[in-house]
C-alpha cells in the first residue's frame, strides 16, 4: 500500500488542473467520444440502462471499451497515460448484454438466505462483465427496503438489516476477489437510506432519526467497506429535506472519516442537479460535500468549467480536488488498471466462451430453486407428477422478459412476448420522460431479446410431456387437465416507474428548497404526488385483473390451480390466494425458468423464506420488529414439502 501511495503522489504532482478535473468526470457513452476522453483527460465513462454499442454482443462492448481505453492511454506533452474505468449497472448478472445469464433480483436472493450462493453469483457476474472488457459494476445494492410501495423494493435483499449485512461482504468478495483477471470493481449503493423514504417514494425524503439510520441502514455499508469495497454511490434521496448528494456529514464525516472508507464516492445519475437552481452551485456543493467522481450525462463540459472556475477562486479548495483525484487513482492502482492489458487483449476478451455458459446458467437455476417461497399447499397438491395432464396459463408463463424484470437489456426491462401471449404493459411517452431529465436510458420493450435460458413454460414442457399452454386459460378442459399452473403477477419496471403512489401523498412532507428545509411552506408550495406509474395500491386483482380472471376461468371448470406469482415485492393477493390450491412466489427469477419446474415437480424441496413481511391490505406496512406486528405472512415464513 505504501508503494501505491507513493505512485499516486508522484502522478498527482505531475498533473495539471485540467488533468485533475478530468479524472473526476464520468460522462455517459452517448455524450462523449474517445477523442474527447483524451482531450479532456476524462477518468471514467458509463452506460446507462439500454445504452449499448453495436449489436449489443460481447465483441461490441470489447471494441468500444478498447477505443476509450486507448484514448485515455495516449501520452504526449499535454496528456498523461491514466486508464479510464468503464461502469455499468450489472445488478443481477451482466444483464445489459444480450445472451448474458440473468439471476433472480435481490428480493429473491434474500429469500434464499444463502451467503455462499450469493458469493458464487457475484463471481459469475464478475466474469461475465469482465468478458465484455468492462471493469466496474454499480452493485451491490444495499438498500434495506421498508415500504413495499417503493419501485425499487426488488433491489433489496430484505426489510431487515440482518440479511443485507450478512450478504454485503460476500457479494463484494465475489465481485472483487483479489483483483484477478475475471474480477471487477464493486460499487455499494445507494448511500444511504434509499429504502427508508417516506411512503416509499423513489428519490424521496427519509424522515427517520439518526439512531434508526445507524441501526438499520448503516450496518450493510460498514460490512461492505470492511470487506474492501472500492467505490460507493450516493443516494438520490434526502434526509429531512437535505439531499444526500450535498450532505457533508453523511459523505465525509460518517462515510470517509468514521467508517474509514478510502476508495472514491460517485454521484448517481445527474444526482447533483437537484442541489441548487444554479448548476455551478450544484458542482461546488457536491464536491465540497465529499463526492469524488461525478456521473453526468450531457453537461459534463459545463461541469468542468464550473469546477475549474471555483478552484481558481478558492470556493473549492485545491486540497479537496486533490483528495478526490487521489481516491480515484488509488482505486485504479489497487485494482491494477495501470498494468492491465488493453480490453481487446485481456484473457476473457480473447475467450468469451464463459459468457452465458451452461455452467453459469446452472448457478442461476440453483438460485431460482432456492429463492421460491411456498405460501400455500392445500391438500398437498404440490409436488406435481411429471405425468400429470397439466394446463399452463397466465401472462407470465411464457415470457422470459417478464420473469427477468427491470434492468434487463433495457432500463425498464423487456417484453419477450410469444405469438400466443398477451401484450404486456407499455409505458406512455410521459411516463418514460418523468421525472428525470436528459434520459438516455431505453425504456422500450423488445422482442426476443432474452437469448438463452428458459421461460417457466419451457421449463415445465421439458419435464412434463402432457402439459399444454393456454395463456388466457380459455383452453381449460376438465376432461383433459387435472391441474393448472397459472403464472400471474407483475410485469417489468425499474426505479421510480415502479412506484405505487396515491394522489396527494406529499401533503405534510418537508420540502427541500435548495439545500435547506422550510417547514413553513404554504399548501401552494407543496407538490401533489400523482398516481404512481405502476398504480395507486398493492391489490393484485386491480393492478392486473387479467390474473384473477384467468384463475377463475379455470377453477370454474373444476380444475384446481397452482398459482406462481412473478413479482418484485409483496402484493395484496387475498383473492388470488383464496382461489388457488397452492401459491408460490417466484419473485423476478431471471432467465432460468426451469428452476421453477425443478421445485414444482419435487426434484427439489422449497427452501425460500420470506425476507419481507406480507400485507393483508394496502394500507399496512409491516416490518419485522414493529409493535403489534400482525402481517398475513410473517418475516421468515415459507412452507416445505416435508412439513
Amino acid at each position: 500500500m505504501k508503494d501505491i501511495e507513493r505512485k499516486i503522489s508522484e502522478l498527482l504532482a505531475r498533473m495539471t488542473l485540467d488533468q485533475k478535473i478530468g479524472q473526476i468526470v464520468q460522462p455517459e457513452r452517448q455524450f462523449i467520444s474517445p477523442e474527447e476522453v483524451k482531450k479532456y483527460h476524462v477518468g471514467s465513462v458509463l452506460s446507462g440502462g439500454g445504452s449499448v454499442p453495436g449489436d449489443n454482443k460481447p465483441e461490441d462492448w470489447i471494441k468500444m471499451n478498447d477505443e476509450y481505453w486507448a484514448a485515455s492511454m495516449e501520452e504526449d506533452e499535454n496528456h498523461l497515460a491514466i486508464p479510464i474505468i468503464y461502469g455499468v449497472d450489472a445488478i443481477h448478472g451482466n444483464t445489459n448484454v444480450i445472451g448474458s445469464v440473468v439471476f433472480p433480483h435481490n428480493i429473491g436472493l434474500g429469500a434464499a438466505d444463502d451467503p455462499d450462493l450469493l458469493e458464487r453469483i457475484a463471481s459469475v457476474t464478475a466474469k461475465e462483465i469482465a468478458a465484455t472488457g468492462v471493469e466496474w459494476t454499480f452493485a451491490p445494492t444495499l438498500a434495506v427496503a421498508r415500504n413495499d410501495h417503493w419501485g425499487r423494493t426488488y433491489e433489496s435483499y430484505s426489510e431487515s438489516p440482518e440479511i443485507v449485512t450478512k450478504y454485503a461482504p460476500r457479494f463484494v468478495k465475489g465481485l472483487q476477489g483479489n483483483y484477478e483477471e475475471d474480477k471487477v470493481i464493486a460499487c455499494i449503493k445507494h448511500y444511504i437510506g434509499d429504502g427508508a423514504t417516506l411512503h416509499g417514494i423513489d428519490q424521496g425524503d427519509m424522515c427517520i432519526t439518526e439512531e434508526e439510520l445507524r441501526k438499520i441502514h448503516l450496518p450493510p455499508y460498514k460490512a461492505a467497506i470492511d470487506a474492501g469495497a472500492l467505490t460507493v454511490m450516493v443516494s438520490l434521496s434526502s434526509w429531512f429535506g437535505e439531499k444526500c448528494h450535498g450532505h457533508k456529514y453523511l459523505l465525509t464525516d460518517v462515510l470517509k472519516n468514521e467508517l474509514g472508507f478510502a476508495g472514491f464516492v460517485i454521484s448517481d445519475w445527474d444526482g447533483i442537479d437537484y442541489l441548487d437552481d444554479s448548476y455551478e452551485e450544484c458542482a461546488v456543493k457536491a464536491l465540497n460535500a465529499g463526492i469524488d467522481m461525478f456521473m453526468i450525462t450531457g453537461k459534463w463540459k459545463e461541469f468542468i468549467t464550473h469546477v475549474k472556475t471555483n478552484v481558481a477562486n478558492g470556493r473549492i479548495p485545491l486540497e479537496r480536488l486533490d483528495d478526490a483525484v487521489r481516491r480515484i487513482l488509488r482505486v485504479k492502482f489497487e485494482f491494477g488498471m495501470f498494468t492491465k492489458p488493453r480490453p481487446a487483449a485481456r484473457k476473457l476478451s480473447l475467450d468469451t466462451s464463459c459468457f452465458g455458459s451452461q455452467e453459469h446458467r446452472a448457478v442461476a437455476r440453483e438460485a431460482v430453486r432456492k429463492s421460491l417461497v411456498m405460501l400455500k399447499n392445500e391438500d398437498d397438491i404440490l409436488p406435481l407428477s411429471k405425468d400429470a395432464r397439466l394446463l399452463v396459463a397466465g401472462k407470465n408463463a411464457h415470457n422470459r422478459g417478464h420473469q427477468c424484470g427491470g434492468f434487463t437489456v433495457a432500463w425498464q426491462g423487456v417484453d419477450d412476448f410469444a405469438e400466443s401471449t398477451e401484450k404486456a404493459y407499455i409505458m406512455s411517452d410521459s411516463e418514460k420522460e418523468e421525472p428525470r431529465k436528459t434520459k438516455v436510458k431505453n425504456s422500450a420493450p423488445h422482442r426476443s431479446s432474452i437469448v438463452g435460458g428458459t421461460s417457466i413454460w419451457e421449463g415445465i414442457r421439458a419435464v412434463a410431456p402432457n402439459a399444454e399452454l393456454s395463456v388466457d386459460g380459455s383452453g381449460a378442459d376438465p376432461d383433459k387437465h387435472e391441474v393448472a399452473i397459472v403464472c400471474i403477477g407483475e410485469v417489468p419496471y425499474a426505479e421510480m416507474l415502479g412506484d405505487v403512489r396515491v394522489e396527494g401523498l406529499a401533503k405534510g412532507l418537508k420540502i427541500s428548497k435548495g439545500s435547506t428545509t422550510d417547514d413553513t411552506l404554504s399548501d401552494d408550495d407543496i407538490p401533489v404526488v400523482k398516481k404512481g406509474p405502476y398504480g395507486t395500491h398493492l391489490y393484485l386483482h386491480e393492478l392486473h385483473p387479467e390474473d384473477i380472471e384467468t384463475i377463475k376461468k379455470i377453477t370454474s371448470k373444476g380444475i384446481p390451480v397452482v398459482a406462481v406469482m412473478i413479482c418484485g415485492r409483496p402484493l395484496v393477493i387475498n383473492r388470488e390466494l383464496e382461489e388457488s390450491k397452492a401459491f408460490v412466489v417466484a419473485w423476478f427469477p431471471g432467465s432460468e425458468g426451469q428452476g421453477v419446474a425443478d421445485v414444482l415437480f419435487g426434484d427439489y424441496d422449497f427452501q425460500g423464506k420470506l425476507s419481507f413481511s406480507w400485507p393483508r391490505y394496502d394500507d399496512e406496512n409491516w416490518n419485522v420488529g414493529d409493535n403489534d406486528y400482525n402481517p398475513l405472512f410473517p418475516y421468515g415464513f415459507g412452507l416445505k414439502y416435508k412439513t
